[in-house]
């Protein structure tokens, strides 16, 4: 670890400055060795790397989005080309590009936050072995070293012996209570981020192998992140508990105000939006009146949530508006317009008239038969292929008789 922490090395400094200048200010308020001061200036600073990381949330939703719309493009490239795997992998790149979509752009936040992460853990790591780091000097050093959380140290481990959590004044069933929690807690805040994005902010009518795929990572972080977090020291706990806190409330906001099309959320979303235009009579809000008009926009191709909400604003008296308004109309006369509005589908043929239809002759047809009609007998030599039988000629076989043509009797035969 010391030599994955070594290569981050470049944003130690920082990491180090930013805790100081939040301790200075928590300090001097809950007094400079206590863990709130140490505990809290890790918080912000999470906060504070969290909010610049918004631009890169932003374009991992979208990223997710559209990555669920390409699953079964994605599938059917596969199967196109299962035996052909550079053709597979050119037609993927090929239908990345023309969506501008970029698979990676949801390990973005991730990718983001690992120098800030593996920088903190260098800190704390420091601090534990009595060395200074950074912008810590030895007075911040000590103070660093005397806070603790619950009566954990910063820089413990739940691994730590009992000698070295005593040489840090602490008791060893403290540090391990308090390190189970965190990482208890740090697992079930993870599993539940997972489960929200898979049972409201997801397609369901999508049924592709991503989402298996994320189902099963639902299971796979909790249990890398409680494995991995006996090794944490209770600062980095700290900051990856905030953390997921952070992305859970973060998702929460978006599933709530930008719902995925076609997902439960969107469902419960567009419930709200009607309720609140039953109440007011009016869409409140520049997103609402968006997000109506992208529904609106969208015509026949709405799903079966938009398609639900568009027909309970008829019935409620609504007529929705191409700039995202609704008008007060009669909701007889809302259903009507609806009526009319909606696509009609060409009724399908019984086989009868489909063969009817198939057999029917056409009108250049019917023209050469009438002309035949007109010509004299051909001669008794010509092939079939030189003359043409008039309508009417051919005649049915008799009963018991053998269609086509008969073969002739022997002389022998009686007749």
């Amino acid at each position: 670890m010391d030599t994955i922490a070594s290569l981050f090395s470049f944003i130690t400094t920082p990491v180090s400055w930013i805790i100081v200048q939040f301790h200075s200010l928590y300090g001097a308020i809950f007094g400079p060795d206590t863990g709130w001061a140490w505990g809290l200036s890790i918080v912000s600073l999470v906060v504070l790397i969290r909010i610049c990381l918004i631009p890169l949330f932003v374009k991992q939703i979208k990223s997710m989005r559209n990555m669920q719309v390409l699953q079964p493009k994605m599938k059917a490239i596969q199967e196109r080309y299962k035996n052909d795997r550079q053709r597979q992998q050119e037609e993927m790149m090929k239908l990345y590009k023309d969506a501008g979509t970029n698979p990676l752009s949801s390990c973005l936040p991730i990718l983001a936050q690992s120098p800030f992460f593996f920088a903190l853990y260098h800190v704390l790591s420091s601090i534990a072995s009595g060395k200074t780091i950074g912008v810590i000097d030895e007075p911040l050093l000590a103070s660093a070293r005397q806070a603790h959380i619950f009566g954990a140290p910063l820089a413990a481990t739940f691994t730590d012996s009992a000698e070295k959590v005593a040489s840090l004044n602490a008791s060893i069933v403290d540090v391990r209570v308090v390190t189970a929690i965190m990482i208890v807690l740090m697992s079930l805040s993870q599993f539940y981020t997972q489960r929200q994005l898979m049972q409201k902010n997801v397609d369901l009518t999508v049924k592709t192998p991503y989402m298996q795929q994320q189902k099963m990572l639902m299971y796979i972080f909790p249990v890398i992140f409680a494995v991995m977090g006996i090794n944490f020291p209770v600062g980095v706990l700290v900051y990856w508990l905030t953390t997921n806190v952070w992305t859970m409330g973060q998702q929460m906001y978006v599933i709530n105000q930008n719902p995925t099309p076609g997902s439960k959320a969107q469902d419960q979303y567009l419930e709200r939006l009607l309720k609140s235009v039953s109440t007011h009579g009016e869409i409140r809000g520049r997103r609402r009146r968006n997000i109506l008009r992208a529904i609106v926009a969208k015509g026949p191709d709405r799903n079966d949530n938009e398609r639900k909400f568009i027909s309970s604003l008829a019935k409620a008296g609504f007529s929705p508006q191409a700039d995202g308004t609704v008008t007060k109309v009669d909701p007889a006369t809302a259903e009507a317009e609806l009526s009319g509005a909606r696509r009609q589908q060409p009724k399908r043929q019984t086989k009868a008239k489909r063969q009817q239809a198939g057999t029917q002759p056409t009108g250049s047809q019917d023209a050469d038969e009438a002309v035949s009609l007109e010509k004299p007998d051909a001669p008794s030599g010509a092939t079939p292929k030189q003359a043409a039988k008039p309508a009417g000629a051919r005649q049915q076989a008799k009963s018991g008789q053998r269609k086509g043509q008969q073969r002739p009797k022997h002389p022998s035969s009686k007749k």
